[in-house]
């Protein structure tokens, strides 16, 4: 039985996709990458109620109610405050995920999610607004951790021949929450004023189902033997997640990046900034996260209802035109997701922005236009729908994916450090100037992020290239630098480990691997 799991036939090692690898995706991205989603667009609808009921206790308080600015700049406070938790929350992903491993790290907080949800379910009970912002700051919070963990979690239990379609799926399900929040949102379900809180505060059920399922899965075999040296934990977690797999092959690769790294501990975002060795791969984790944002995507997400107000839609109309771009989110997500594997990321990411980068440009003229043109305000309609398809289909996931690709263990953490807090800060930059931003600029608004967008698509073009089907090692030889050739050249000396290539992956010759083999096949045995 031993030999069976270990030994495979020689050839290309692949990996099939399992009931349990798709459970744990499931679980992960509908109990914290589809919250996300839901917080984008959740405060879109009944946003006319929360301003009246920030008004209405700003009377009953100081017997004076807010002047139209005051009011919008509380209201901004309201949906810019979750990208601030979502920072905080960013920050701390590389102390948790060191601490508490990845899986761990999604568990423990969802008691995030749960006084969330409670502040903002009793805050129209309490006359509180500011158990409103603090709710949504909170949920910002999990958002910021679970944004980063989730697909590095993901890319760690998955074989490299499925890394990419599972990367992708917490970004189906990001679109789902858009749209879960834009359906919810219509009148006759929880679109009335008197349903908002509980509106805000459905958010605790998906992470119910997560906190009772997600503890039975095994934790990120990568995270065991890498970090925790726990050789049975990481055979006992490959097994789990695979069907039929050369788990010897797996684990030794997983010893030939250990052994390409100076150290196994992980570094600091300090450490990772000032190695010289990884340069480019921060520099383009930095491009495409500030691009992701920047990109317009989440003004978009804010202020759809007023977006298609300005272009003309009549008001009785707009809450089902802003569901029918949530449903068309959730069809690119899906086109994204079944593709990766066959077309590759950057395909998928320099499509996105170019797409994007066209339909921005394109709203500003048929906003300008529409005056003289009547059909033009179905133009920018159209391009709404445009920008929204062309994020979901690329630019919504595959930044994360790359993040975990492009970087060893034990730079992982720190690389999502950094991507994960420049995303929520241009997160909270865009939420919170955009509405000033489009009284001042007004359609031309617009156009800075069409710049953004295909200046992004630029970069990757020249800069980032093809992570499929690679390991983790393969990739970040692609980006070595002349100080990486020279410690490979000095590790590859007589008094060093040596390895030898063995079914497309490097073997370690020395009396670890053969300790290891010994291991595993005692362990099958039992």
């Amino acid at each position: 039985m031993a030999e069976e799991v270990l030994i495979t036939p020689p050839g290309k090692i692949s990996s099939h996709l399992t009931s349990s690898l798709l459970a744990v995706a499931f679980l992960t991205s509908f109990g914290s990458s589809m919250l996300y989603g839901y917080n984008l667009a959740v405060v879109n609808s009944p946003a006319g109620y929360i301003k009246d009921f920030y008004n209405r206790t700003v009377v009953s308080r100081n017997g004076t109610g807010l002047n139209g600015e005051a009011l919008t700049l509380m209201y901004s406070l309201t949906v810019s405050v979750f990208a601030i938790g979502g920072l905080i929350g960013s920050l701390m992903v590389g102390i948790l995920v060191t601490k508490f491993g990845r899986k761990g790290t999604l568990v423990n907080s969802t008691v995030l999610v749960f006084i969330a949800g409670s502040l903002m379910g009793f805050s129209r009970i309490c006359g509180s607004p500011e158990m409103v912002i603090f709710g949504r700051f909170i949920t910002g919070i999990h958002s910021g951790i679970s944004l980063s963990v989730v697909p590095m979690y993901l890319g760690e239990i998955a074989p490299k021949n499925l890394r990419g379609f599972l990367g992708l799926m917490p970004s189906i399900f990001i679109c789902i929450g858009v749209f879960s929040a834009q359906l919810l949102g219509l009148h006759e379900l929880l679109g009335k004023e008197e349903h908002w809180p509980l509106f805000l505060s459905l958010v605790v059920v998906p992470t119910f189902v997560q906190l009772m399922l997600l503890p039975w899965f095994p934790e990120s075999p990568r995270y065991l033997l890498i970090e925790k040296h726990n050789v049975h934990a990481t055979i006992t977690a490959l097994k789990w997640y695979r069907a039929k797999c050369n788990i010897q092959a797996e684990i030794e690769e997983m010893q030939e990046e250990q052994r390409s790294l100076s150290t196994v501990e992980t570094v600091s975002v300090w450490q990772l900034l000032l190695d010289p060795t990884v340069r480019w791969q921060v520099l383009s984790v930095v491009i495409i996260n500030i691009g992701m944002q920047l990109s317009g995507i989440d003004a978009i997400w804010f202020y759809t209802n007023d977006i298609f107000e300005n272009a003309g839609i009549p008001a009785p109309e707009i809450p089902y035109t802003t569901v029918g771009t949530g449903a068309i989110e959730i069809i690119a997500g899906l086109i994204g997701c079944f593709t990766i594997e066959r077309l590759g990321r950057r395909p998928l990411i320099i499509g996105g922005f170019a797409v994007m980068g066209m339909c921005c440009a394109g709203i500003t003229v048929s906003l300008i236009l529409q005056v003289h043109v009547q059909f033009m305000k179905y133009v920018s309609v159209g391009c709404v729908v445009g920008i929204i398809a062309g994020f979901c289909i690329g630019p919504a996931g595959v930044p994360f994916l790359i993040t975990a690709e492009l970087f060893k263990q034990s730079h992982r953490p720190a690389a999502y450090t950094v991507g994960g807090s420049l995303n929520w800060m241009s997160n909270f930059t865009i939420g919170f100037i955009f509405p000033f931003l489009q009284m001042s600029a007004g359609s031309y608004c617009y156009l800075v992020f069409s710049s953004v967008c295909l200046a992004v698509a630029i970069y990757v073009f020249f800069v980032i290239p093809e992570t499929k089907n690679k390991t983790f090692v393969e990739i970040s030889q692609m980006f070595a630098t002349k100080e990486a050739v020279v410690e490979s050249q000095a590790l590859s000396q007589p008094d060093q480990l040596k390895l030898k290539k063995m079914n497309g992956y490097g073997t370690l010759e020395n009396v670890i691997s053969l300790t290891l083999k010994q291991k595993c096949i005692c362990f099958q045995s039992l």
